[in-house]
């Protein structure tokens, strides 16, 4: 039985998503359109299913959504720093920097969501990760201490994945 609902539903949780999704972009909550979101929601990760790596050990989804809480406010408050720099100071006082941020993050997927999440926050990208993976290099549109960005990173996103990750 469990084989079988494993096998029907590789990803319970992005069918699930996928559903929700689905009806809410359709904008008509009718017995149709969540039938159909559901169907989607099957078939989308079931048929894509193969080419999704394993689920990562020792995942702990509480610290997940702390941590996305704190992204989401990092993303919010970088917006408006962001938007403060460009409405008020000339490309020519822009402190543009290349940072080398060091990683012990080692699983493909903590280093995957760290890259997201500095690419995501307005005002830095993540541009390369190492041949080895174990440092990432990121673009940082104002700064006057790299280093300062550099710590911020490791100490308030790449630790806590380091935690979630464990």
């Amino acid at each position: 039985m469990i084989k079988a609902y494993r096998w029907l539903l590789p990803h319970p949780l992005i069918s699930l998503l996928l559903a929700v999704v689905w009806t809410i972009l359709q904008n008509d909550i009718s017995t149709g359109m969540v039938v159909f979101g559901l169907i989607l929601g099957v078939i989308i990760p079931w048929g894509t299913s193969v080419w999704w790596p394993d689920t990562p050990q020792g995942f702990h989804m509480g610290r997940m959504i702390t941590y996305s809480l704190i992204v989401m406010w990092d993303i919010m408050v970088a917006n408006v720093q962001v938007a403060w720099i460009v409405l008020t100071r000339p490309n020519s006082k822009l402190r543009p920097a290349w940072i080398v941020v060091p990683l012990k993050l080692q699983q493909p997927e903590a280093i995957t969501v760290l890259a997201g999440t500095i690419t995501l926050t307005p005002g830095t990208v993540s541009a390369d990760l190492s041949s080895e993976g174990h440092s990432l290099l990121v673009h940082v549109l104002d700064t006057d201490d790299p280093d300062a960005v550099r710590d911020d990173i490791i100490h308030r996103y790449e630790r806590r994945l380091l935690e979630i990750f464990a």
